[in-house]
């Protein structure tokens, strides 16, 4: 089997942290051979750390995108560059795997949507929540009728206190927000999904800027610079869909909670119920008796996809995208998918700012 090539766009934490060690993992199906970021120290290290052999280095993207012997390219950078780069990317004929959220806004999120309907290029986005064991059997209970009709659900992206102080997190004008749009697309994507239900009728929603101000703030890494945190340190969204399900959102970077979940979904249904709180829960109703059941999710019995030798939702993500552009499948996060995700988040802002509701039409 020929190996894909692939590019990197963005050597930053998201980078390093996630993509390329999961296709380090996946050695057997793509090479990573060339690598861009605008601090070109950052792409020097990355390919010394994971390029092969004569891999490239380049401090513009479109020079990276010229290279036509480049199958795949990762976009691992801020949000506000998401569209221009894949859209360019799709465009000089490569197949895209985006980092989450798809895009800042909707409208750059259905150009790249667009874009990849036009060009027949692949589109996938990076939420490797779907991939974690936990999600892969709620989805397998879901798509079995265990919960019946899920007409409630609520998803969870709650930190007490850890507000990331790298990069560009507090940065409203290059990421489009703070925990809604970095944590809480996570929780949003994985409840949809688990919904099959990508169709909203109405949002109604709310930003805080409480704690941003504070100092010595407990915070996990370090105490951030008020100066710098321009972004809501909480969100709340109410989402009604077409058929009157209905989706309570809740993130937050800094909250005084401890109800602390992040990555989580709650969904009751009409036959039964599900949560994440503590590993994996299904409840239901059984000879006339309250239940609870709690898998065992570290005795097999999940089905990773073919390639991910462990259960690592970065390895499982990568794998199966490979894969998808290896044999032309369909990857398991559609752009489609994504898209509405976006919309619903910027549906939450937008209701924020007016404080009025915004319905779909």
């Amino acid at each position: 089997m020929e190996k894909l090539r692939v590019g990197i766009i963005g050597c930053g934490g998201i980078a390093n942290g996630k993509h390329m060690p999961a296709l380090r993992s996946q050695a057997d199906k793509a090479d990573m051979v060339a690598f861009c970021d605008i601090v070109v120290e950052r792409a020097e290290k990355a390919a010394k750390e994971f390029g092969a052999p004569g891999a490239k280095v380049y401090e513009n993207y479109r020079e990276l995108l010229e290279d036509g012997s480049i199958d795949v390219v990762h976009v691992c950078t801020p949000n506000r560059s998401h569209c221009e780069i894949t859209v360019a990317a799709l465009e000089a004929g490569k197949h895209v795997m985006c980092e989450k959220p798809m895009a800042k806004t909707a409208a750059d999120a259905q150009k790249m949507l667009d874009a990849a309907r036009k060009t027949g290029k692949k589109l996938t986005i990076g939420y490797q929540n779907r991939c974690r064991p936990d999600s892969l059997l709620m989805k397998k209970a879901v798509d079995a009728g265990a919960l019946g009709d899920i007409y409630f659900a609520k998803a969870h992206a709650i930190r007490r206190r850890a507000v990331p102080t790298w990069g560009v997190f507090l940065n409203e004008y290059e990421q489009g927000g703070g925990p809604l749009i970095d944590i809480g697309t996570h929780a949003l994507d994985l409840t949809l999904w688990m919904m099959d239900n990508y169709k909203p009728k109405a949002v109604l929603g709310s930003t805080f800027k409480k704690l941003g101000n504070q100092t010595e703030t407990g915070n996990a890494w370090g105490d951030w610079d008020p100066k710098e945190f321009t972004v809501e340190d909480s969100a709340f969204g109410f989402v009604t869909m077409e058929n009157g399900a209905t989706i309570i959102l809740e993130s937050s970077w800094a909250l005084n909670t401890l109800d602390v979940r992040e990555a989580q979904t709650t969904l009751c249904g009409t036959l039964g119920g599900a949560d994440m709180a503590d590993g994996l829960r299904f409840n239901k109703v059984e000879w006339g008796k309250q239940c609870v059941q709690k898998p065992d999710l570290n005795g097999g019995g999940v089905a990773f996809f073919d390639g991910a030798s462990s259960g690592d939702p970065a390895e499982v993500e990568c794998a199966q995208w490979l894969n998808a552009v290896l044999n032309d499948k369909t990857p398991l996060v559609l752009p489609e998918q994504a898209l509405v995700v976006t919309q619903i988040l910027e549906a939450i802002y937008t209701s924020a700012k007016t404080g009025k509701a915004v319905y779909f039409e």
